[in-house]
């Protein structure tokens, strides 16, 4: 039985790239189920209907439903253990699954000031120290793993892996908010935009004419 992947828009929601860009970059098939989201009380039940959270994404796999996108990789992880979603050494792992637990729960400032919009015009905002604190933060993050794992891949692991989902929609924002980067952090940023389904997922979020105007004050 295939895996089904519920998803909301492509341009505005990052919690549902991160888990579509693990399965796809690993060529883990699935189908995709897209729900709009803020449209109204229909697909809110359509989602309701997938999963009791209410919330996107949802990976189905049989009677067996995930609902949070970290907790999905993590699942694909144990599913398809092929796909090496996490680093084999049990140190890099640890590593690995620290800073993916970090952006999952962290970084509120930067999420609340550059909301992931791919339609937006690339352009700076004035942000908050809050929000250059998160930036700083990630830089060091990846500037750490590719200093320690770059010699394996260009990703912050090495190969592409779960950590690099985690983060995918904050090379976005990076990109979109113009943020200056230290050249490491560019190069990393370079790989993740070259890789075949982050161009996919970029190309149909572009693709979608539908505005949510809450994601449109920035």
């Amino acid at each position: 039985m295939a895996l089904k992947l519920v998803i909301g828009n492509k341009n505005y929601s990052s919690w549902s790239m991160r888990p579509w860009l693990a399965l796809r970059a690993n060529q883990i098939a699935f189908e995709e189920i897209f729900i709009p989201l803020y449209t109204g009380d229909t697909d809110k039940k359509r989602i309701l209907g997938f999963t009791q959270s209410g919330k996107v994404p949802a990976l189905l796999d049989g009677d067996v439903t995930i609902w949070d996108s970290l907790a999905i990789i993590e699942y694909a992880a144990e599913r398809f253990p092929q796909t090496r979603l996490w680093p084999e050494d049990r140190a890099s792992r640890a590593h690995a699954r620290s800073i993916s637990a970090e952006m999952h729960s962290g970084f509120a400032a930067l999420r609340n000031e550059c909301g992931m919009n791919l339609h937006r015009p690339v352009g700076a905002v004035t942000l908050s120290a809050n929000a250059s604190a998160d930036i700083a933060r990630v830089q060091q993050i990846w500037i750490e793993c590719r200093e320690r794992y770059g010699k394996s891949g260009p990703f912050l692991f090495g190969a592409f892996g779960g950590a690099d989902a985690m983060f995918a929609p904050v090379v976005h924002r990076f990109r979109t908010y113009a943020i200056e980067v230290a050249p490491k952090v560019r190069q990393y940023m370079d790989a993740m935009m070259s890789l075949p389904a982050f161009q996919e997922w970029t190309r149909a979020g572009l693709a979608e004419t539908l505005v949510i105007e809450k994601f449109e004050t920035a």
